[in-house]
């Protein structure tokens, strides 16, 4: 009996180690894909991923709520305004390694968080309705020019990645500037805002616009077919454009994720992190969610690389967009955008 009671206490002890080994992902990402990426961590590594999905608030809202006793390691979402304001909350701990650093662009990351994939939010246009001079060497600067009177389609301003577009224009040419192209941009909608990105594509495709602005993984998404015939359909009828080639690039923002100040596992956390910024990883994400890859070395999907090559807007850090989020918004409700 006596020696029974030293092998479970042996394999108590050994299964608990086991459990130890962990690491609590708190994500507003919705790709079964990240799910399998996962798995395949924890087949390489012995490390158990939980997940936790959510919307952004609600995740946000329970990890403060929870405070020290958060099991919450990483917390991973898409938009580097989301990220830039959990930082300013001081939600997250030092996120950085040699490795990161060798792997994500300075201007992509923060030291308390990290980009593992870019989104391009780009044009979209009827090449029937909109000419070959129109379109040509178009910034988003000039979308507020008189040309475009009721032509363009774009979701809500309370969106995220419309805010984040702002803020990145108002740190490339300041309020003033802004505020006042904001007035005409905003002059030459449609029709009121609404709907997602896929929304205004599809709205361009229906002759309800000319131009729209939208990520362009939600294109691929409907070229794909996932979304139906129908939206696959509207996808063949507008053409992408990437602006502002010939100064500082097309918008870029990011999917990122941060080590969580109160995280009980942070040693795991930074593997799986790493992880994620692997070559073998990059090209998983990037296969199945149809974004751009953190490494320039990995190759988009198919559709996403049919769109052509472009100039990317690097320069401009995306940890930046926080500090002009606030104004951003407030610029777009005073000039009427809903």
């Amino acid at each position: 009996m006596k020696l029974l009671a030293v092998v479970l206490f042996v394999i108590s002890f050994f299964s608990n180690l086991a459990i130890a080994e962990e690491v609590n992902v708190f994500s507003s990402r919705h790709y079964d894909s990240d799910i399998q990426l996962y798995k395949k961590f924890t087949a390489e590594t012995g490390i158990k991923v939980n997940v936790v999905s959510g919307k952004d608030k609600a995740l946000q809202k329970r990890i403060k709520e929870e405070g020290k006793n958060s099991k919450a390691d990483l917390y991973i979402t898409a938009d580097a305004g989301r990220l830039g304001s959990f930082e300013k909350d001081g939600m997250f701990q030092t996120t950085t390694s040699p490795f990161i650093k060798k792997q994500v662009p300075e201007t992509l990351r923060s030291n308390n968080w990290t980009g593992i994939a870019k989104r391009a939010r780009v044009i979209f246009y009827s090449k029937d309705r909109v000419s070959d001079e129109e379109i040509k060497n178009l910034r988003y600067e000039d979308l507020g020019n008189e040309i475009w009177k009721n032509r363009i389609v774009i979701r809500k301003s309370d969106n995220i990645y419309n805010q984040s577009l702002i803020a990145s224009l108002i740190h490339n040419n300041g309020k003033d500037k802004i505020q006042f192209w904001l007035k005409n941009f905003v002059s030459n909608f449609a029709r009121s805002p609404k709907g997602n990105d896929r929304a205004q594509i599809l709205a361009v495709a229906a002759g309800e616009a000319d131009l729209s602005i939208a990520n362009t993984y939600y294109y691929a998404l409907m070229l794909s077919g996932q979304k139906g015939k129908e939206q696959k359909e509207a996808a063949k009828k507008v053409t992408p454009y990437f602006p502002n080639q010939n100064d500082r690039g097309t918008h870029i923002n990011i999917s990122g994720v941060g080590i969580l100040k109160n995280s009980p596992n942070p040693k795991n956390a930074l593997k799986l992190i790493e992880f994620l910024l692997t070559e073998e990883a990059q090209r998983h994400i990037v296969e199945n969610t149809f974004e751009y890859s953190i490494l320039d070395n990995v190759k988009s999907h198919e559709l996403i690389e049919s769109m052509g090559n472009f100039k990317q807007d690097l320069k401009t850090p995306v940890s930046e967009f926080i500090n002009y989020q606030s104004d951003a918004f407030k610029m777009m409700l005073i000039s009427g955008w809903k």
